[in-house]
């Protein structure tokens, strides 16, 4: 059986519909919350709205990778956003967000294990597997996060 359906279930899971793993996922954590919540800041954390923006910049890169061959994307903007100032602003990244996420789904399910062995841009970072597996994991480690600020906005606001 080919890695990559496993690859990208793996994907769906911690975005769409999973709840192995953390017993939630992206879905679940950004359906119910609006604009004023997702950008709300605790201390010197990022926010969700942050965190949610900073994993699509990322989905967003490899897509354009996958797709056209150039990887652009940088560490050093990955936290680069204009501001939300409405619920408008934060549905139309919500909205972007899981519809890219949707093209890297139907993309990785495609690659085939000879693909997904290649060198991914170039050999210090591994193959294309270790680099969908490295997005997978970036993305749990995020939607922990999520999940733990979700906690603290309901506490401050008790």
């Amino acid at each position: 059986m080919s890695k990559s359906p496993q690859l990208a279930n793996r994907f769906r899971e911690v975005i769409f519909d999973g709840t192995w793993i953390a017993n939630t996922n992206f879905k679940m954590q950004l359906s119910d919350i609006n604009w004023e919540i997702a950008t709300k800041k605790i201390d010197n954390f990022n926010t969700i709205a942050d965190l949610t923006q900073h994993i699509l910049y990322y989905i967003k890169g490899l897509n354009e990778f996958f797709q056209q061959g150039a990887l652009t994307i940088s560490d050093k903007y990955s936290f680069d956003f204009p501001p939300i100032t409405c619920d408008e602003d934060w549905e139309q990244i919500k909205s972007i967000f899981f519809s890219e996420a949707s093209i890297f789904v139907n993309t990785v399910e495609k690659f085939s294990d000879a693909e997904l062995n290649e060198i991914f841009v170039k050999k210090e970072y591994g193959t294309f597997e270790r680099n969908i597996d490295a997005m997978i994991e970036h993305c749990y480690y995020h939607l922990g996060q999520i999940v733990l600020l979700r906690k603290m906005i309901h506490q401050t606001s008790l």
